[in-house]
């Protein structure tokens, strides 16, 4: 690093010691300073088998693999690597590296053959009774030039530099346990040649168990290319012969040593949650979770190699980015808590199958609305009762619309996916939950204000979000706008998505609130709600404990900043902005600097690890890269398109009675225009620091647009009643008994 960016980190570490004064909790929990090297104290057998679900393990067919989740611990494991599908040699490279790893330019076929002694091998030698994986040089330096710099080798590295040695079993376990030149110490076959010997020579082991990954091999593929999904029949007869070689390796085991079981890749189909199973001193019946998904019954593959050094003793390099699984005792049978976990994938597969669809179909019907308006609005005439009735209808179709996406997280309160047919039920689940926002949001006196709908509706969705991330992310997971544990980008906090969602629903609850302190002229009360709404939804998105996001910070502190200005009736002015957005760096950066000094620092705190070593530009421009590349999004950027032409054809433009329908509600609403602004600003400027990029900001306008029309609808209605309704006659004059008017009142 260069002792600018030194002077820079130091100067921020200034800045953050306040903010670890009031998180001082957060920072309690720091790791001492670690020797350089430790001694291996641990036993560890880590047997992969590529393939494992759930669904395989039953107490008649696969008893070793049964008794071992009956007297240790489970969970679902997330498996994504750098593709879609992992294949068994991505699966042990990232156990290898303890960061997402792949096989270059490779198939999705079993691992190569290893370089046994008196072969010749480009990374030298074996060592006696050892071997070398096939290909390790070009595969090492194709995995440090990726977007996640893995350094192949890793975790036999660490094993060689505290002092202990490597046995692999079969050829895909030399790709996880190998140190940096490819190499393990003691080579055997297959778990059918182990001797008691080779399981006890070593502190670390890996096992290779390809049986159930071989059958799908053998199966090959159909003339599209595609794989040939297995029978049931076929498929149990291969878990069986994998769990025959699970016993064979338990039974030869010395007493200690913990055992570690993962599933740890896909079969080329789709993707799944697979088994991850831990027996041993630290692990009891239950379930597991991690720091790194915060979820009970869930971890990663990533995961795998922070427990493995965790067990053996090991110091943790930062290039490791997993965390260690802990186990979480319960009470439930050994049938319900495997029930459970098929659950959990069931959940995550029929997620997988509508996401992409949902958004495009919320789009979709955004995009109807908007005509429906448009088509409503020239044509608007007739009586009174006839404006009244379109105006009203499109009107509750707008709310309708706006409340759909915090129906969507809504709907995770429901076994949606267990119905016979999931996708049906999730979309009656999401516009019950519309339905039942838009209810309450007509349902009191405050129907007939501009804002106050709007207002019932974000403040909602504000809430439920908040409340989600302070209470585990448990709607987030397996949601149509959250994360999916099979693509693993998170597995708590806020999505890029959700984020969006959450700061302009905040955004625009914490504008309307205004409304009736500025209509008193209590301007000090208003700035006093926004900086209080402000403060929690910095809170709420940024603190590692709740949302753990980044960019979000910086796009939150600049557009509450700008609010409070607009309420207080200060301009704005592009200094001031760039102030806000400063300070919005300063805060998020020193977040960053106490949560890098826990025990188990999230991105956050690896991010300022990565500032302080001088790694953090490739972090920033792999995420702006990222976000340019987010306009190829077309579902995204179509809908982004598509909202902008209707915000100025539509709400902008004159009617044919010479007001938009904007106007009207600024006109109706003296928080309306600085809601507009500041929900637009969060939306770009999370658009420009988020990796997600136009999907920050199809997503604002999913909420903030439709309640927009609902407004300009509401101001435009009132406006016409006006229109209708004829001044009052001065008392005494003759027109007051007599003439056209009067007998028009009568």
């Amino acid at each position: 690093m260069t002792s600018r960016g030194t002077k820079i980190a130091m100067f921020l570490a200034a800045l953050a010691a306040a903010l670890a004064a009031v998180l001082g909790p957060a920072a309690a929990h720091a790791s001492p300073s670690a020797p350089a090297e430790r001694a291996v104290t641990g036993r560890v057998v880590i047997i992969g088998v590529p393939a494992l679900m759930w669904s395989d393990v039953t107490h008649e067919n696969t008893p070793a693999l049964w008794g071992l989740t009956a007297q240790g611990s489970a969970a679902g494991l997330s498996v994504r690597t750098t593709r879609v599908i992992t294949c068994p040699t991505d699966g042990w490279l990232t156990l290898s590296a303890g960061q997402r790893s792949r096989l270059p330019h490779g198939d999705c076929a079993l691992p190569s053959t290893p370089v046994l002694p008196g072969q010749a091998s480009p990374a030298g030698p074996p060592p006696t009774g050892g071997a070398v994986a096939a290909g390790w040089p070009t595969i090492k330096s194709d995995n440090a030039g990726t977007n996640y710099h893995a350094r192949i080798g890793l975790l036999g590295d660490e094993v060689h530099r505290a002092g202990g040695c490597t046995t692999a079993v079969g050829p895909g376990a030399v790709f996880g346990a190998a140190d940096g030149a490819g190499r393990v110490d003691r080579y055997v076959a297959s778990p059918d040649k182990a001797t008691a010997a080779d399981w006890a020579r070593c502190p670390l082991a890996a096992v290779d168990v390809d049986d159930l990954f071989r059958a799908y091999i053998t199966a090959g593929v159909d003339p599209h290319g595609d794989q040939v999904p297995l029978s049931d029949e076929v498929r149990a007869a291969a878990a069986k012969a994998a769990d025959r070689r699970v016993a064979q390796v338990v039974a030869g085991l010395p007493e200690g040593t913990t055992v570690l079981v993962a599933g740890l890749s896909d079969t080329g189909v789709n993707p799944h949650l697979r088994v991850a199973v831990a027996k041993g001193p630290a692990y009891g019946p239950g379930y597991m979770t991690s720091s790194a998904t915060r979820q009970d019954g869930l971890v990663t593959l990533t995961d795998l190699t922070a427990t493995t050094m965790k067990l053996l003793g090991v110091k943790q390099p930062k290039e490791a980015v997993g965390s260690a699984w802990r186990s979480q005792p319960s009470r439930s049978s050994t049938h319900e808590r495997v029930d459970a976990l098929m659950d959990e994938d069931v959940a995550a597969q029929a997620i997988r199958a509508v996401q992409t669809s949902f958004y495009w179909v919320l789009f979709a019907v955004q995009l109807v609305l908007y005509g429906i308006a448009v088509v409503a609005l020239r044509r608007l005439g007739g009586d009174r009762r006839s404006r009244a009735r379109i105006l009203g209808g499109t009107r509750v179709t707008a709310l309708l619309g706006g409340a759909a996406p915090g129906a969507s997280f809504l709907a995770g309160l429901l076994p949606w996916w267990r119905a016979e047919h999931p996708t049906p039920v999730l979309i009656c689940t999401v516009l019950g939950f519309a339905g039942l926002l838009t209810g309450v949001a007509l349902a009191g006196p405050w129907r007939r204000s501009t804002v106050v709908p709007g207002l019932v509706i974000t403040g909602v969705t504000a809430l439920v979000l908040a409340l989600d991330v302070m209470t585990g992310s448990s709607l987030q997971l397996n949601t149509l706008m959250g994360y999916t544990a099979l693509v693993a980008g998170r597995f708590y906090g806020f999505g890029n998505q959700a984020f969006s969602l959450f700061a302009v629903a905040a955004i625009l609850t914490a504008a309307w609130l205004t409304e009736y302190p500025l209509r008193r002229g209590n301007r000090a009360l208003a700035v006093a709600i926004v900086a209080v709404i402000g403060a929690f939804t910095v809170a709420v998105d940024g603190l590692p404990a709740f949302g753990s996001d980044f960019g979000g910070v910086l796009a939150i502190v600049p557009a509450f900043a700008m609010l409070g200005l607009m309420v207080a009736g200060k301009r704005i002015s592009a200094l001031k902005l760039g102030l806000f957005f400063l300070a919005g760096m300063v805060l998020v950066l020193a977040i960053s600097y106490v949560n890098a000094q826990s025990a188990n620092p999230t991105h956050l705190g690896r991010f300022w690890q990565d500032l302080v070593a001088g790694d953090a530009w490739d972090v920033v421009t792999r995420k702006f890269d990222a976000m340019l590349n987010s306009l190829g999004y077309w579902p995204y950027t179509l809908a982004l398109a598509a909202a902008v032409v209707f915000l100025f054809f539509v709400l902008a433009r004159p009617t044919r009675w010479r007001v938009s329908l904007l106007q009207g509600a600024y006109e109706k609403s003296l928080t309306m225009r600085p809601a507009v602004i500041c929900a637009l600003a969060v939306g770009v400027i999370g658009t420009l620091v988020n990796d997600s990029g136009v999907v920050i900001l199809s997503v604002a306008f999913s909420l903030a647009t439709p309640l927009m029309l609902a407004a300009g609808l509401r101001a435009l209605e009132l406006d016409l009643r006006n229109a209708d309704t004829p001044p009052p006659e001065p008392s005494g004059s003759p027109e007051a008994s007599t003439g056209p008017r009067s007998a028009e009142r009568r």
